[in-house]
């Protein structure tokens, strides 16, 4: 019996894994590949970071600087929302790039966001971009693949397996010290790497880093960890199950191809086609219908208005709305903001139900792919996820109902009933009034709510690697020495 038999295989692993140049070169280009993905992302965060805050500004000064006006007016000036990048998409671009960076609040409309970086770009774009986490998540499993084909084939080939078992090394002891081998070769390369990248991305950021970001990066790094150590056992596992290092070679490649490429494009396309989402004139139109069968505050013979003004006008006991203490209009304002805020929102909350749906059945099919769990846990650690997105997009909306009431708000306070229109000049009030209204800010996710909305892509990495551990034991009884 071999003493620390499992240990010694893993040491005798790893010295021979590093022995090879290929593997040395294969580091190298990755190496070189996190290097460009760091800078590359860096330049983009830093790009975008200072376009929107400079406009975000600018916006917000164009607000301030604007004459005296009839509020209604100023609602439909409107005004600009922008979301900041967060510090780690540097790290993971998640969807950013593909997602709106900024929307035009006005009264009574809910406008998508605009400005994707996708919409500037070439078809290229679609091909995908070099980000450190696209390299972590497909290219990192390739060379895993690429270093384990031989670890057990090999020794099969070699006749070295027979030698070996009948020496009195265990199945079980082969299969566990070749896993610890190779997670072994994993953490040699992964973890200079990544403290690498991790340290050029604080220098970055000039060391300027909060402990949301520390806890997130600490969550990232564990999770690539754990999704690397699986893909270590698949291939110890494709080796033993192969009769040879060739056949072990192409059974690598094949998985490969599944797990990174076909099966989250097939996910993707099977979960918009089980859960079908209306087209944006679709949903627009579904708004209007309704929007004008509750209730149209500029048609003056809407009936729900006309109703509104009947009950308005008794309860002050008066009979013309020029003789109530308030601006009539601007209570009008105030209910058509309220009715088409709750229509749009009502529409909103079934639409995110049909992407709430979809979005689940990509973290389910984590449970048969271990890449869905990793991107999806990724992107939430991130900011740059779907969740992060729609965050923004309540934040906006909160944002613009409050501007758009405030402003009914000083329209009914300060205008007379008596005006004409809203271009009467005794309808103008004094621009002083539009400091009062405080500009939009953006609050991120906290990383609890981060984690808990991707708590089953982290359940769906520990149960492969109880499955795996599973497929180990029955290996470990079943595997093939010639």
């Amino acid at each position: 019996m071999i003493k620390n038999a499992k240990v010694h295989i893993a040491k005798l692993f790893w010295k021979i894994t590093f022995k090879n140049r290929a593997v040395f070169i294969l580091a190298f280009i990755i190496g070189i590949l996190l290097a460009y993905a760091i800078f590359s992302g860096w330049e983009n965060f830093k790009t975008q970071e200072t376009i929107r805050a400079k406009y975000q500004e600018q916006a917000r000064q164009d607000w301030l600087d604007n004459p005296d006006k009839h509020p209604h007016r100023m609602a439909h000036y409107g005004h600009f929302a922008f979301r900041p990048k967060t510090p780690l998409s540097v790290f993971d671009f998640g969807m950013e790039s593909f997602l709106g960076s900024s929307i035009f609040l006005e009264a009574h409309v809910q406008n998508p966001t605009n400005f994707s970086e996708a919409e500037f770009s070439t078809g290229m774009l679609r091909f995908g971009e070099i980000s450190v986490a696209m390299i972590l998540q497909i290219l990192w499993p390739l060379l895993i693949f690429f270093l384990g084909f031989q670890s057990i084939a090999a020794e099969r080939e070699n006749g070295t397996l027979k030698i070996l078992m009948s020496q009195g090394l265990s199945r079980k002891q082969l299969l566990t010290g070749k896993s610890l081998g190779m997670i072994l070769v994993m953490s040699t390369l992964y973890f200079p790497v990544i403290i690498t990248t991790v340290l050029l991305w604080a220098l970055l950021q000039k060391m300027s880093i909060g402990m949301d970001e520390v806890y997130r990066l600490l969550l990232i790094i564990g999770m690539y960890f754990l999704y690397l150590c699986i893909f270590c056992i698949i291939a110890v596992i494709i080796s033993a199950w192969s009769k040879t290092s060739k056949t072990a070679l192409t059974s690598s490649m094949g998985i490969w191809l599944l797990l990174t490429i076909l099966l989250p494009r097939a996910g993707q396309s099977l979960g918009s086609y089980l859960y079908r989402s209306p087209s944006k004139a679709k949903f627009q139109a579904q708004i209007e219908h309704d929007v004008l069968k509750t209730g149209d505050s500029h048609n003056p013979n809407d009936p729900h208005y006309q109703a509104l003004k009947d009950s308005v006008l008794a309860v002050y006991n008066v009979d013309s709305v020029a003789q109530l203490p308030f601006n009539y209009s601007g209570l009008v304002m105030k209910e058509g903001e309220k009715i088409t805020a709750r229509i749009h929102n009502e529409h909103l909350k079934k639409l995110r139900g049909i992407y709430a749906r979809q979005n689940s059945f990509s973290q389910y099919l984590a449970f048969l792919n271990p890449y869905m769990g990793i991107k999806n846990l990724s992107m939430a650690l991130s900011g740059t996820d779907y969740n992060s997105f729609t965050a923004f997009q309540d934040q906006a909306e909160e944002y613009r109902y409050h501007l758009a009431q405030s402003l009914n708000e000083l329209q009914i306070k300060h205008i007379s009933n008596t005006t004409k229109s809203s271009a009467d000049p005794a309808s103008m009030l004094d621009k002083k009034h539009w400091a009062q209204i405080e500009d939009f800010k953006y609050r991120p996710l906290k990383i609890g709510t981060a984690f808990r909305s991707e708590l089953i892509s982290f359940l769906s990495l520990l149960f492969w690697v109880l499955l795996l551990a599973l497929v180990l034991n029955r290996f470990s009884k079943t595997l093939k020495i010639l």
